[in-house]
Order: C-alpha cells, then sequence, then structure tokens
C-alpha cells in the first residue's frame, strides 16, 4: 500500500468541524472508497492529531467506535496531517436532532444509549478515556448503528488513577469533577465522566436541546461551571417513564463515585428489558426521515 497522501483524496463535501479538524466527506481515487477525511491545521503543533491516530489504532477492533482507515503524515511536523475515517452516512445525532426539528422518542434513545455504552464498555476496557462525548461526536448509520467518533480530547491512560480532570474536550458535557477535582477527589474514577457525558447527551436528544440551558441559549464557561458544579444535576422531565429517569439520574450522580457504572448501565430496565432491535429500527426510521427532510 505504502504510505496514503492527501493527494490520494478527492474531497467531495464538508461534513463540519472536529476537535482540532476540519472534516470532509472524499473518496479515494484509486478505490473508490468513500471516507470522512479529518484535516488538521498544519504546523499548529497540536497533540490531538497524534493521540486521536494513537486511540483509533488502538481501538481498532472495538465495537461501536469509529473505523480509522489510514493515517495521512504531515511531511514537516510529528503530527499526522490527516485521518481517512469510516464514513457513516447518517451523520452525527447534533446534525439529526437538528434536521428532525423535534426531540427524539424514547425508544430511538435506548438504541443510542446500548449502543455507545457497549463501545465505552470497549474503550474504558483498553484504558481509553473519551473525554467529549456529546451528540456532534455520536454518529448513526442508516440501519441505526451508532459509532463514537472524535477521539482528539481523548485518553490513554497509563495508570488506572492516571489524572483526567484537565480541561479538555466541551465543557458544556463536562463531569462535576472534571471542573472540581478537589471537591470531587474522595472517589475520583476517570471513566466515570464518560458516563455523566452520555448522560447529558441522551437528556439533550428527549429534550431538543442542552439540559442545562433554556433552548437557543448559548452557554458561557462560567455559567456552566456553576450550574454543572452547584446546581441541582439536571433531570428528566415527569413525563418521561420512570425508566428513563431513572437511568438518566443513575448517569447524572454529581459524585463519581456514586454514578453507575457503564457495566451497571448496560443492565438497567431502560436498556436491558426492551428489544434492541426494535429499538434500532426506530433510530433507523428516524434517519430516514431525516434524509428526506435534507433531500427537499
Amino acid at each position: 500500500e505504502g504510505l496514503a497522501r492527501l493527494s490520494d483524496y478527492e474531497r467531495i463535501s464538508q461534513l463540519g468541524q472536529g476537535n482540532g479538524g476540519t472534516v470532509f466527506k472524499a473518496r479515494h481515487r484509486r478505490t473508490a472508497q468513500q471516507v470522512a477525511l479529518k484535516l488538521f491545521a498544519a504546523g499548529d503543533g497540536d497533540p490531538s492529531a497524534a493521540r486521536e491516530a494513537e486511540i483509533l489504532m488502538l481501538a481498532s477492533g472495538a465495537p461501536h467506535v469509529v473505523r480509522l482507515h489510514a493515517v495521512i503524515p504531515s511531511p514537516a511536523a510529528e503530527q499526522p496531517a490527516a485521518l481517512a475515517l469510516e464514513l457513516v452516512s447518517g451523520g452525527s445525532l447534533a446534525g439529526l436532532l437538528r434536521a428532525l426539528g423535534r426531540p427524539m422518542g424514547e425508544r430511538p434513545i435506548a438504541a443510542v444509549a446500548r449502543q455507545a455504552l457497549l463501545g465505552l464498555a470497549a474503550l474504558h476496557a483498553l484504558r481509553v478515556v473519551h473525554r467529549d462525548l456529546k451528540p456532534a461526536n455520536l454518529l448513526v448509520g442508516a440501519g441505526g448503528e451508532v459509532k463514537i467518533a472524535d477521539f482528539g480530547a481523548g485518553k490513554v491512560l497509563r495508570r488506572r488513577l492516571d489524572p483526567c480532570a484537565s480541561y479538555v474536550g466541551t465543557a458544556a458535557y463536562m463531569s462535576p469533577e472534571r471542573f472540581d477535582p478537589e471537591a470531587y477527589s474522595g472517589d475520583y474514577d476517570p471513566y466515570a465522566a464518560d458516563v455523566w457525558s452520555l448522560g447529558m447527551a441522551i437528556l439533550e436528544l428527549y429534550l431538543g436541546h442542552f439540559p442545562l440551558l433554556p433552548a437557543g441559549q448559548r452557554p458561557d464557561w462560567a455559567a456552566l461551571m456553576c450550574a454543572i458544579c452547584f446546581g441541582e444535576a439536571p433531570e428528566a422531565p415527569a413525563a418521561a417513564s420512570d425508566e428513563f429517569r431513572d437511568f438518566v439520574a443513575r448517569c447524572l450522580e454529581k459524585k463519581a463515585g456514586r454514578r453507575a457504572s457503564v457495566a451497571e448501565l448496560l443492565q438497567h430496565p431502560f436498556i436491558a428489558e426492551r428489544d434492541a432491535e426494535e429499538a434500532q429500527r426506530c433510530l433507523a426510521a428516524l434517519v430516514a426521515e431525516a434524509a428526506e427532510l435534507g433531500d427537499q
């Protein structure tokens, strides 16, 4: 094969911005394979490109994690110039929510939660923490399959208690202990932060907007920190089922040591006592509907 080069790929359209990079839909000129091509800003010395490549290579067999097809080296810098990634046809859940123009129901949300948890279980077994889980980084295919993407803020824990409190990732989805490690230091678990972020993400899918703010309002960092660290944990509204309300509450437990683990959440009735295939079909139907709306 030899090394991949940027010139091997023809860019088709821009898909979005990720951690430190711009993502394009692209086609490999020789094989015609379509990929998501993530281009990193040249020469900015940002380690996120190499970190993302390292994690995706480590997690190459993990379920519900986006595949890495090729690392395209930069001629000058040590950081990769680009990554050729699996193209997931339905785009992100953030894009799906925007396209639908309404919140998602509990059945498709259960399909998202189950698959994201299976992905996190595989990543955490490899000692990888994502640290930036949110609807924009959860991709969904035409069949309702969910893939975790964008590992630019991720970290491979060399030791179990490597500190992960550094401010990387999107503040809005950050757990209390990552803002304020001292206050929450008694029961620090680096993996628990991903569970909090997943809880925030699925609650956003249910509400149709970011949980801590009224619809349409843009947060600033200080207001978010206050809300996450000093406010009550967000909860699902009374109209939701008891199972969903409890599932969200177990994710959004402010003390990391009391928060449910990934394994516990996979056994939770919201996921375990439901037909997984039927839930995934509901999610696939939303992807099809959003694609139709986009074509009009």
